[in-house]
């Protein structure tokens, strides 16, 4: 047996679970990181009080322990891992993930060898089209504020001739742990904030981020049937990665000027076509637009307001599907005058006397009570 965690802690072999756990709080508030910023020793010492608490605060594990040590040639702990972590010096307070690390693997793989590849930020811009534009697809250049990988050190960050040590207190993993038993909190290293490593000697153009500010300009394909907030992505043309990761992504998101026109509806679009009375009356044969000119639509004979007609396939393309185009949808509103000329009130006179019915008659009818006509109950 390599350690003594009895002799680590300070305790008896005979001592009882609570004064192994009253042992272990009293020498990690002492030993703790956060109490001793920048001091390896302290931080070693933690890490000895850690992977014997780890052992000792488990009876299952004391158990088998015990059985080690008055035994040491009867095999290691379970998984061939043996007891501690504490010699690979890569332990952490009751940090569950470290538990797994040390038994499929050893201090090695809870390092993580460095600092990780990161992916880059994605990146979103907006482009303004015309309605026309945004119907038929069109191509747009558009200017990006992003960063580029430093030239002058290669993204590493650090002066050329010089590379980032690994973090000491999270040994690159970018993270620590604090806590006991299998539940800990995990959140960024304090002392290289996340990155998993440490510049000692930052490059002087980047000043140690490894990227610098630009403007990118790109050629952007928007294609056809765009709407009010469609996103457009351009693969790898976000934030460039960290420690060789890939880049991020660049979503252009489309704000096409309304139509005087057409109104969106879904994939469909619609239009207000007003009618004069005689055309709603009798029908009549009128000239509609559409997206690439006229087309003729006849209505029916007593044609009521808000009814609606359909042309199919005669509206933007589709997203979905390239291959087939929305519709477009006219519904007929009257067209009411707001004055009428003296020949025109005959006419309108006239005709009263001709449809002199009254069309709110079924309304009463149907409501139980009496016609427009009679008196109010």
């Amino acid at each position: 047996m390599a350690e003594d965690f009895y002799s680590i802690l300070g305790v008896d072999k005979k001592a009882s679970q609570e004064e192994i756990k009253k042992a272990y709080r009293k020498l990690a508030r002492r030993y703790h990181p956060d109490r001793n910023p920048g001091d390896k020793a302290a931080e070693a010492r933690f890490k000895e009080i850690s992977a014997a608490y780890d052992t000792l605060g488990d009876p299952e594990k004391r158990k088998e322990y015990d059985r080690q040590r008055a035994n040491p040639f009867a095999g290691g702990f379970p998984g061939g891992g043996g007891f501690g972590g504490g010699a690979g010096g890569g332990f952490d307070a009751g940090s569950f993930s470290d538990i797994l690390s040390n038994l499929f693997g050893g201090a090695a793989g809870r390092r993580g060898g460095g600092p990780q590849p990161e992916r880059g930020r994605d990146l979103e811009a907006s482009v303004r089209l015309t309605f026309q534009q945004a119907v038929d697809g069109t191509q747009v250049s558009l200017t990006v504020p992003t960063s580029s990988m430093c030239s002058t050190c290669h993204g590493t960050g650090a002066r050329p001739g010089t590379t980032p040590k690994v973090c000491p207190r999270c040994q690159g993993r970018g993270v620590e742990q604090q806590g006991q038993g299998l539940f800990s909190i995990t959140q960024p290293c304090s002392q290289c904030g996340g990155s998993g490593a440490i510049i000692e000697d930052p490059c002087p153009t980047c000043h140690g981020s490894g990227s610098v500010r630009t403007a990118k300009t790109y050629r952007v394909n928007i294609p056809p049937g765009v709407r009010e907030g469609s996103r457009v992505r351009l693969a790898g043309k976000g934030e460039p990665g960290r420690n060789g990761g890939p880049p991020g992504d660049l979503y252009v998101v489309t704000r096409v000027e309304p139509s005087p026109i057409f109104k969106r509806k879904g994939d469909n679009l619609e239009v207000e076509v007003p009618l004069t009375i005689p055309e709603a009356l009798r029908g009549a044969e009128i000239e509609v637009p559409t997206l690439t000119g006229t087309k003729r639509l006849r209505v029916k004979p007593g044609t009521k307001p808000g009814t609606v007609q359909r042309l199919r396939g005669e509206g933007p393309p589709k997203l979905s599907d390239k291959r087939s185009r929305g519709d477009i949808h006219y519904r007929f509103v009257l067209d009411i005058p707001e004055s009428l000329t003296r020949e025109q009130e005959k006419a309108v006179e006239q005709l009263s006397k001709v449809m002199n019915g009254n069309p709110r008659a079924k309304l009463f009818a149907q409501a139980g009570g009496r016609s427009a006509r009679g008196k109010a109950a």
